[in-house]
C-alpha cells in the first residue's frame, strides 16, 4: 500500500534496545535499510515514501531533527535535503536515524510524526519498560525477543 502523504498513527518513532550489543546490531542493520527507502512522489509505484504533507510539516520535523543533534543524539542517518529532479518544491524528506537517544530529548518525548526513528539504549529489561509505561504517548508498543517469558512479561 502506498501513501502519497500523511501520517500513520501507529508507526514505530522510538525504538529501545536491552543491551549494547543489541543496539549494535539493531542500528547497524537499520542503516542499510533506512539509506536505501526509496523516496519518490506517489505517482512512482516503486515509491517506499512520498512527500509530508506541507511545507511546515517538513519545517517542523526538520527543526526536530536539529533538536536531536542540538541535544546531543547521535545522527547516524540524516533525511535531510532531498532533492527530487522535477519536485524541487516537494516535501520530500528520507528517512533519519538517531542512536543513543534519551527520554529527555524532544525526539524522544514529543511526537514527531515524520520519518524520524529514534534509538534509546537500555541497560536492562526492567529499565526498557518503565521507559515504555511512563512515556506519555504509548499509543502502541511492540517486544521483539527470543524470551518467552520476557514476551509473556511485557504483555
Amino acid at each position: 500500500m502506498h501513501v502519497p502523504a500523511g501520517e500513520r498513527c501507529m508507526a514505530i518513532s522510538v525504538a529501545v534496545a536491552v543491551g549494547e550489543q543489541t543496539a549494535d546490531e539493531l542500528v547497524n542493520r537499520l542503516v542499510p535499510k533506512i539509506k536505501s527507502l526509496k523516496v519518490a512522489p506517489y505517482t512512482d509505484s516503486s515509491a517506499e515514501m512520498g512527500p509530508v504533507v506541507t511545507k511546515d510539516a517538513k519545517e517542523r520535523i526538520e527543526s526536530y531533527i536539529q533538536s536531536g543533534i542540538d541535544q546531543g543524539a547521535q545522527l547516524v542517518v540524516d533525511g535531510r535535503g532531498i532533492n527530487l529532479q522535477g519536485y524541487e518544491n516537494g516535501y520530500f524528506l528520507g528517512g533519519t536515524l538517531f542512536d543513543h537517544v534519551t527520554t529527555d530529548m524532544d525526539i524522544y518525548t514529543d511526537e514527531i510524526f515524520g520519518p524520524v526513528l529514534a534509538v534509546v539504549r537500555a541497560d536492562e529489561y526492567e529499565s526498557a519498560l518503565k521507559m515504555v509505561n511512563e512515556h506519555e504517548y504509548g499509543n502502541g508498543t511492540a517486544i521483539f525477543t527470543r524470551d518467552g517469558d520476557a514476551a509473556r512479561d511485557f504483555t
